[in-house]
């Protein structure tokens, strides 16, 4: 198959990765009324991208470039999540993408997986992503347009369930968003994890809160 046709298939929203069990943070800032809306729905999308940028895709880049790095970016991924929830959310979203990618993709992904077996990897998320992507041959731009591109329709995804805004008004703040995908996407495309930063405390901050919410749909 050739990468193009597989960079679609992983964007299918129908590819069983588990992702859209989880909100970003969005279901705790709506219930505690900081999110209402679609102008708030924009304000937290641009918080969530440049959070995905600053603080997910250092750990793509690395892991896209040397998989065999793969260790030491999970451990580095685990120590830099202080967010309890966060951290549970990645290392759950870590564990689907990959056993869902070695069973679909088996002959690039299995040995990674038996690999992180092996060495006992929490099986964060970004990391992780970025070393499938790689071992399935897919470019390192490509890499980080998907992972910044499946950040921003989880969110949308997760508002039109939480009754935010509808599915056009999804769609259409997901093209609006393009600007801010490309800025993101520039500023951070070469950092490596020493440029690892949480630039929305407040988001962070209230997704941590998620545990303690009267009910839920998500589970994070």
């Amino acid at each position: 198959m050739g990468t193009s046709w597989r960079v679609l298939q992983l964007a299918d929203s129908g590819f069983p990765t588990g992702g859209f069990a989880h909100s970003g943070g969005l279901e705790a800032a709506v219930q505690q009324g900081e999110v209402r809306g679609a102008e708030g729905m924009r304000r937290f999308v641009r918080e969530l991208l440049w959070q995905a940028g600053l603080g997910g895709l250092p750990l793509v880049n690395e892991a896209h470039a040397d998989p065999t790095a793969l260790a030491r970016l999970d451990a580095r991924a685990d120590s830099f999540l202080a967010n309890h929830m966060a951290h549970r959310a990645s290392r759950t979203q870590g564990r689907a993408f990959l056993d869902t990618c070695a069973r679909i993709f088996p002959e690039p992904v299995a040995p990674l997986r038996e690999s992180a077996r092996a060495q006992g990897l929490r099986c964060h998320h970004a990391p992780l992503f970025g070393a499938v992507l790689r071992v399935l041959g897919v470019e390192a731009d490509d890499t980080r347009r998907l992972f910044l591109s499946l950040t921003l329709r989880g969110a949308l995804s997760a508002g039109v369930r939480l009754g935010i805004l509808g599915t056009h008004e999804s769609h259409q703040l997901q093209h609006e968003s393009a600007p801010r995908l490309d800025a993101v996407l520039e500023q951070c495309a070469e950092l490596g994890v020493a440029s690892l930063a949480q630039p929305s405390p407040v988001l962070d901050l209230l997704g941590s809160t998620h545990d303690r919410l009267y009910s839920r749909l998500f589970l994070s």
